[in-house]
């Protein structure tokens, strides 16, 4: 007797009993802690994401040659223009003598720990598309972040947290997307925390107390059961139920980390906070250490600026607020991060989506550049104090050691002890992963 479709299916998920205990474990709890493929340096990531472009020639490739070429008026691109020099110098720091433009004093401060990469390029020249690109490895469908593809990976450490958090006062181009799952289970979805007196929406509890709110919640979830046990199969169920399990562990666990109470002065003044501040990158950097600290494995900052991004194309000197919003605060995570043992295990990766043209854009901006741009990584499992690839004297073309953003996301997951190869995710009838069909592990990069 053939059984109907229907029928067929939900006999095949009623023997999920019939599993392996640790993929019943999975199947119950998408988030619990996982081995990756081969022992790993970095145990979590902090992602500083520099949303609008960040031009790479006026910060971490500087292009003194440009001076010169702006003299010949020669005309460069579709629109025709003209080379415009940096605005700002740039001096070769620490014992590595890595070049940084004059914009980053704090950051040039810490260049002896950062592996910058000047030879980033990416497959499409817009905003949203290469957000995405930078984000999920596809800019043309939607896809898993990064960060959801490192909760899939791992797990938590922490089942109070969630893990993946993105602090992320403003949407940055592509929205919310940057954070999402996918076709991933819904609980590695990243949680959005947006600063200020409620950075996370309903924290605080309003049953009379934690007994109470147990009790509501224990009878709230043997419902929830009921109903998904008779619609088997179904992951935005399971993803709803495993979401009340995290938000109750979470109004537990998160006030503490907004608390700064017990942070020193010094620690304060390094992220150039005051007492009280509730907002400000350097108030994210701060929560994101103290998230690393609690286990979380994926935590992303998105940098806005107080009213702006990095898209500078009418005016290249909108730079200078915008750098001094997070020089400081970086320089201070990376050298906290260091001072208590974290930077060891903890990968740190600074980057954006795409650069800036070397000549200008009306009246004296720079326009949007898939090119050639940089970025750069720092902590676990990245070889220190190195400048890898280059582009040529005024920052057109890559000259040597292309990375690619597939190439970049595959050394990212090697440090935390995945084979991007073999990090997949069974979905429409075929195997899918950050990396796609693409990318080749920077091995230069690695300590």
């Amino acid at each position: 007797m053939t059984l109907p479709r229907r029928q067929l299916l939900r006999s095949l998920f009623s023997a999920s009993a019939l599993l392996p205990a640790v993929v019943q474990d999975l199947l119950a709890n998408p988030l619990a802690p996982r081995q990756p493929h081969f022992p790993a340096k970095a145990k979590r990531v902090i992602f500083l994401y520099m949303t609008g472009g960040v031009s790479h020639v006026d910060t971490f490739d500087p292009k003194p040659a440009l001076v010169e070429a702006a003299a010949s008026k020669k005309t460069y691109g579709k629109k025709g223009g003209v080379i415009l020099p940096s605005t700002w110098g740039s001096r070769r720091h620490g014992r590595c003598g890595t070049a940084v433009s004059d914009l980053f004093p704090q950051m040039a401060g810490i260049v002896d720990d950062l592996c910058v990469i000047r030879s980033l390029h990416t497959d499409h020249n817009d905003h949203f598309q290469a957000t995405m690109g930078m984000h999920t490895g596809s800019v043309t469908v939607k896809r898993p972040s990064i960060g959801s593809w490192v909760s899939y990976g791992l797990g938590t450490e922490n089942k109070n947290l969630p893990s993946f958090i993105a602090l992320a006062p403003v949407l940055p181009y592509a929205g919310a997307q940057v954070w999402s799952a996918d076709f991933l289970p819904g609980a590695h979805a990243g949680t959005r925390i947006v600063g200020g007196a409620q950075p996370v929406a309903d924290l605080a509890r309003r049953a009379p107390s934690e007994k109470i709110q147990s009790l509501e919640l224990g009878l709230l979830a043997r419902l929830n059961q009921q109903h998904q046990a008779a619609r088997p199969g179904d992951p935005a169920l399971a993803a709803r139920l495993q979401s009340f399990e995290t938000a109750f562990g979470m109004q537990s666990e998160m006030p503490a980390v907004f608390d700064f109470s017990q942070e020193s002065d010094a620690t304060m003044q390094l992220y150039g906070l005051e007492r009280g501040q509730t907002s400000g990158f350097g108030w994210q950097c701060l929560v994101a250490r103290r998230l690393a600290e609690r286990g979380v494995r994926f935590i992303e900052l998105i940098d806005t600026g107080s009213s702006n991004n990095w898209d500078v194309h009418g005016e290249i000197n909108n730079m200078i607020p915008l750098a001094k919003n997070v020089d400081k605060p970086i320089a201070g995570l990376i050298k906290d991060l260091k001072s208590r043992g974290m930077l060891d295990d903890t990968l740190v990766v600074w980057t954006t989506e795409f650069g800036r043209t070397p000549w200008g854009g009306p009246p004296h901006g720079r326009e949007h550049y898939n090119k050639v741009f940089s970025s750069w990584l720092a902590g676990g499992g990245i070889k220190p104090g190195i400048v890898y690839g280059q582009s040529d004297e005024l920052g057109i073309e890559i000259a040597e050691n292309p990375v690619h953003v597939h190439d970049f996301h595959a050394t990212i997951l090697h440090c935390l002890g995945f084979d991007h190869t073999r990090l997949t995710y069974r979905h429409a009838g075929r195997d899918f992963r950050l990396t796609d069909v693409h990318g080749q592990v920077v091995k230069p990069l690695l300590a």
